[in-house]
């Protein structure tokens, strides 16, 4: 079975949410404010001036937007989504910005595959933003994102944070908004005042229609309160995690609410370098951890 029928039948049996369908029309408002937003927060978290001669892997590269972003920055690219109508939209940004580029490849394929995974080799750089957690096999997923990172290569990855019983419940929200079509508009107009109006009013008050990394609240939101299967963890879970796999912390944003820790780890890198926290709670790294 391939990875875009197994999407089908778990879409049919109301256990998925579309997230490419949601994609699809944030296509509409990409332009190129979005895409140097993306291109900044990239650099930024990465601690690259640019990305120029290394080879970008985008797991579950959604609407693309980070994709196009890696190869503007000058790296190689290859994307690749379980979700047949986000490789769609990763294929129309390609058409748009770098047409027949063949430094850009995208292809339909799942994390949880790890004989597909094997076949790409390494990478300079793999990112995950906000997808892992979406498997419903989140730590089986982590862990086959690991070998995919070249020696000093670096791993970016952003996850769900655990807040207990908070979580439990927008599991239950969320296994319902994928279950009941009837419930979408209720839901959206019950939750829409917490947590998503506070940061609409505040991108109002900014005079600005994105949000930060190129993204946009509406599509944000939709993705937040359909996005099933959904997991979550404890930052301090996800550095142990990938510690014990020989990866040290370069870089950490934390939250103390909803929406996702992220996190760069490098690949054998040397324990001497500045470990740059950002968020609610900083992890003490010691040398030689």
């Amino acid at each position: 079975m391939t990875a875009g029928q197994q999407h089908a039948q778990e879409i049919a049996a109301g256990q998925r949410f579309e997230f490419g369908a949601n994609w699809s029309r944030f296509l509409s408002v990409v332009d190129e404010t979005r895409i140097e937003e993306a291109c900044q927060s990239l650099c930024a978290m990465l601690g690259l001036p640019d990305l120029a001669g290394k080879r970008f892997l985008d797991v579950g590269s959604g609407s693309g937007l980070f994709s196009l972003a890696a190869r503007r920055l000058g790296a190689e690219v290859h994307s690749f989504d379980f979700d047949p109508k986000s490789v769609a939209c990763t294929q129309e940004l390609r058409r748009r910005y770098h047409v027949n580029d063949p430094h850009w490849i995208v292809a339909e394929g799942s994390v949880l595959d790890a004989s597909q995974l094997a076949r790409l080799g390494e990478f300079d750089v793999v990112y995950s933003w906000g997808v892992l957690h979406h498997t419903g096999a989140m730590w089986q997923a982590l862990g086959n994102v690991a070998p995919l990172v070249a020696p000093r290569g670096r791993l970016f990855i952003a996850i769900y944070n655990d807040q207990g019983w908070t979580s439990r419940y927008w599991l239950k929200v969320k296994r319902a908004y994928v279950k009941h079509a009837a419930l979408r508009w209720p839901l959206v107009l019950l939750h829409m005042p917490y947590p998503f109006l506070p940061s609409w009013l505040y991108q109002t008050l900014r005079h600005s229609s994105t949000r930060e990394r190129g993204m946009s609240f509406w599509y944000d939101m939709i993705d937040w309160l359909g996005g099933y299967p959904f997991e979550v963890a404890k930052p301090e879970e996800i550095f142990r995690f990938f510690r014990d796999k020989g990866f040290h912390l370069r870089e950490m944003k934390t939250t103390h609410r909803h929406g996702c820790n992220e996190f760069v780890f490098k690949q054998g890198s040397d324990v001497s370098e500045p470990v740059r926290a950002e968020g609610h709670m900083t992890l003490k790294v010691p040398n030689g951890a």
